[in-house]
């Protein structure tokens, strides 16, 4: 039997049990109030990460079309989660600003 992703308005509803709103759940991770919203409409695992982690659970739990394949394997979306870095990081290493 193939399991259904959580519905939006229970995702919400289990956040306002603990207190916070997913727009305060937003800001505390330094993003916008209405960014991780995105990740109850279509696929984002960055935000998928970040809200599974506030209700102690694991994305796939939460949305597992977006985690098993047809056959039923987990598949490994931590891989598309981008590596931010900075800007500074990114120049230093392009060229040596260390230098006097």
């Amino acid at each position: 039997m193939k399991r259904k992703d959580m519905h939006p308005a229970d995702i919400i509803a289990a956040f306002k049990k603990k207190g916070i709103s997913l727009a305060q759940l937003s800001r505390r991770v330094g993003l916008s109030s209405g960014t991780l919203g995105n990740a109850l409409k279509r696929p984002w695992p960055k935000g998928e990460f970040i809200i599974a982690g506030a209700l102690g659970k694991h994305p796939a739990d939460i949305w597992p079309t977006r985690y098993y394949d047809r056959r039923g394997r987990l598949l490994p979306r931590e891989n598309l989660i981008r590596r931010q870095r900075s800007v500074a990081t990114d120049r230093a290493e392009d060229e040596d600003i260390t230098a006097p």
